[in-house]
């Protein structure tokens, strides 16, 4: 007697499924990938912190921020740092654009730390890019905003 029994897999014609191959044959493949490539990147802030016995180090990098666009937030053990980066609009007449890679827009980027910050003391100071935040520890929370130098 000759059985004919096989083992078929329901999900392996799923793996085969590419869901965005309608999308990228109707706009010509290479078409749709230079859209994506030539949208304006999110500004981040990237940071360091660092603790010592008193205190909260804060290294925030805000590239292209004036120190008046940039706001820190101190709420107990949640510090917010915002910024506005924005885009210069000098235009020469018979000059054409062919490049424009820098970014503009808001950035925010909030954290909290173990302990509450003494808000009287925190100091804040940007230089060449750079936000400095020295966040002394201290028990018990108040919201307060601090002045960037």
């Amino acid at each position: 007697m000759k059985t004919d029994l096989s083992l078929r897999d329901p999900f392996a014609d799923l793996a085969r499924i590419d869901p965005f191959r309608d999308i990228d044959d109707l706009f010509g493949g290479r078409r749709l990938r230079s859209l994506f490539r030539n949208l304006p990147e999110t500004p981040q802030i990237r940071m360091d912190v660092k603790e010592d016995a008193d205190a909260y180090r804060v290294k925030a990098e805000i590239p292209g921020a004036r120190k008046e666009d940039i706001h820190v937030e101190i709420d107990g053990s949640s510090v917010s740092i915002s910024a506005e980066m924005r885009r210069e609009t000098e235009e020469r007449k018979g000059e054409d654009t062919l490049c424009a890679e820098r970014y503009f827009g808001k950035a925010a980027r909030s954290f909290t730390l173990r302990q509450d910050v003494d808000e009287a003391k925190a100091e804040a100071r940007y230089e060449n890019g750079v936000l400095d935040l020295v966040l002394p520890k201290r028990a018990g929370s108040a919201s307060t905003h601090v002045a960037v130098k």
